[in-house]
């Protein structure tokens, strides 16, 4: 029995031998090994230490590899960062504003102080996104810095842009150059200074001496990335302000990617601008005019190289001081410059600001009919508008201008409807966009306060006072969702009116600016002059095509031809005399400063005070 259950055991070993070397097994017997040992290596390879640090690895290598590899790829990691960036500070901002407008304020102080505070956080959420982004969104936040219409914190927040952009490496712009151009810098130019004059949104401009005419220039490069970015920018704006009108319907700007869309393309195309203005420099060769356009030199679609003007600000006292210019006659010539242009011309700049404009002293030969010119820069968008509409924005200028009565009244609103698409509920807002105040004789007829005395029009405006601004600011807040007027006001008004609504901006911001010593309200009479000459040439054009439309000559078209005629010089003559008295209260009120001047510092300090910089 021993020596059997010896001989039993001995085999089992065997047994276990053969099958520890996969040797002689049965095929279960075969699996089940196999499964253990699966088993056991896939318990080893699942061990969180080892399996996730090893996916992040490669997953990063692998994002990394097609970031840098792959443009689609790369522009779709942007578009996430970037969409997130400005979705992020929308949805913020519009969430704010709800819960700003829910709550219940003890007094009209508090109202008044929460909102401006919301306005205020929402415009630097906005403003913080756009600077991360840059490119096309500075682009964005430029236009809302010259919407007027907006609220002053929202534009006052957005108007470091025109000063926060960074330039492109030096590097980059000479591989730019030379794909446009087909030659390098160093062969068209005997020297050129690789740091910018300036530095904007969509390009940089650069000073050289240019080789084959001699001449000192300004080159404009367009920043090499914007082209690459611009698409999916655009997509990304349209993506974001959709998803925030889907969300927030009362906050509604999609209008404005709308705008960009149409309009960015041909601010980025050089040989569109250049075209721009060679039409400039035409519609104003018959005029005696202190505008002054550069010359184009050569023009390709990211390169611009045109004549260096050596000038000061158009803003800038001291420059007008030390070139003997009067700053009254400056702040007038912008005025008829941009007057003509949309009144008379009907084709206009529309991107307008202190920095696209220059001013020099006359040169030789000058066809300025003072000692300086205005030097118009940046010609990438202009817009034209149509006879109709200049026409009836024309009629609602003037009717601003004639004194308050109920026939007047409604002119005005009629106008309003026909130029800007705007009902009797939001006339008010509009018609602030236009004047620059909030409100005039008649205009928030449901809150007729008798604390002070509205203006009946334009012509009657001086400047506002403490018991006139308690007043509207009261009507602002008792009238509740003025902001929604705003935005609504915004999305109907046509794009055209909307930039023209920019140009009377400037011209009133300049006119502060250069702290005239004329009215007011003087610049706003030679808007009513170009406005009565472009009703007469459209009047005296209808009645001539009638004429010649007919064949015949009748009494009743001599009449309205010699009625339109009359009314044109009886308001030009009105206009004319008004503008007399208001430059020889200009002419006393500078020489009076003058005077304190002379009397406290001798003639230094007379020259000072004259132009403005002590006594003013």
């Amino acid at each position: 029995m021993l020596r059997l259950r010896q001989s039993f055991l001995d085999w089992r070993q065997f047994q276990h031998s053969r099958l520890s070397y996969g040797l002689f097994t049965s095929p279960v017997r075969c699996l089940r090994t196999v499964k253990h040992g699966a088993s056991s290596a896939g318990k080893a390879r699942r061990n969180p230490w080892i399996v996730y640090p090893t996916m992040v690895g490669l997953i990063g290598t692998a994002s990394y590899i097609a970031y840098n590899t792959s443009q689609p790829f790369r522009h779709s990691v942007l578009a996430v960062v970037r969409c997130s960036r400005v979705g992020a500070a929308a949805v913020l901002g519009a969430i704010d504003y709800k819960w700003t407008f829910a709550q219940i304020y003890i007094s009209d102080e508090d109202k008044e102080l929460a909102y401006s505070e919301c306005h205020k956080r929402s415009a630097q959420r906005v403003l913080r996104a756009l600077l991360a982004n840059g490119g096309v969104f500075i682009k964005m936040g430029q236009h809302m810095a010259s919407l007027m219409v907006l609220p002053t914190e929202w534009t006052s927040t957005m108007r470091p842009l025109q000063d926060q952009c960074e330039p492109t490496p030096y590097e980059d712009l000479e591989a730019l150059f030379l794909s446009d151009m087909g030659i390098p810098l160093s062969e068209l130019f005997d020297d050129f200074d690789s740091n910018p004059i300036g530095v904007a949104s969509l390009a940089q401009v650069h000073i050289g001496h240019h080789r084959p005419s001699g001449k000192r220039v300004a080159v404009k490069l367009q920043h090499p990335h914007l082209a690459e970015f611009c698409d999916i920018d655009m997509e990304m704006v349209e993506v974001t302000l959709g998803w925030i009108k889907y969300w927030f319907p009362e906050f509604e700007f999609t209008w404005l990617a709308e705008e960009m869309r149409t309009n960015l393309p041909k601010e980025m195309d050089f040989i569109h601008e250049a075209s721009n203005a060679a039409r400039t420099v035409r519609d104003f060769a018959n005029l005696r005019t202190s505008l002054y356009i550069p010359e184009v030199i050569a023009a390709k679609r990211r390169v611009l190289i045109m004549e260096y003007i050596q000038g000061g600000r158009v803003d800038d006292l001291k420059y007008l001081a030390d070139w003997n210019i009067d700053r009254n006659k400056v702040a007038l010539e912008l005025s008829r410059i941009f007057n003509q242009m949309v009144f008379i011309n009907g084709w206009f700049h529309a991107d307008p600001h202190p920095g696209n404009l220059l001013i020099r002293r006359a040169p030789p030969k000058s066809r300025s009919p003072y000692n300086f010119e205005i030097v118009l820069l940046d010609h990438g968008l202009y817009f034209d508008i149509d006879s109709t509409l200049r026409v009836n924005y024309s009629k609602f200028w003037l009717s601003l201008m004639a004194p308050a009565s109920s026939k007047v009244n409604a002119e005005r609103r009629k106008y309003a409807e026909l130029v800007g698409n705007i009902g009797p509920d939001l006339y008010p807002v509009f018609e602030a966009a236009i004047t620059g105040r909030a409100a005039l004789e008649g205009t928030w007829e449901e809150t007729d306060d008798a604390s002070f005395k509205r203006a009946s029009s334009m012509i009657d405006m001086m400047p506002q006072t403490v018991e006139e601004m308690e007043a509207i600011r009261n009507a602002v807040v008792q009238h509740e969702g003025l902001l929604m007027s705003v935005f609504d006001v915004l999305r109907r008004v046509p794009r055209r009116v909307l930039m023209v609504l920019k140009l009377n901006d400037l011209t009133r911001s300049l006119d502060h600016a250069l702290m005239t010593t004329h009215s007011n309200i003087r610049i706003f009479i030679i808007t009513a002059k170009y406005c009565v000459t472009s009703v007469w040439q459209d009047d005296r054009q209808r009645i001539i095509d009638t004429m010649r439309d007919g064949g015949l000559l009748s009494l009743t078209l001599l009449r309205d031809y010699f009625s339109s005629w009359w009314a044109y010089e009886k308001a030009y003559i009105q206009m004319v005399l008004a503008e007399t008295l208001m430059d020889l209260q200009a002419f006393v009120k500078k020489n009076g400063a003058w005077t304190r001047g002379l009397c406290s510092e001798g003639f230094v300090g007379a020259h000072r005070a004259a132009a403005g910089l002590a006594y003013s």
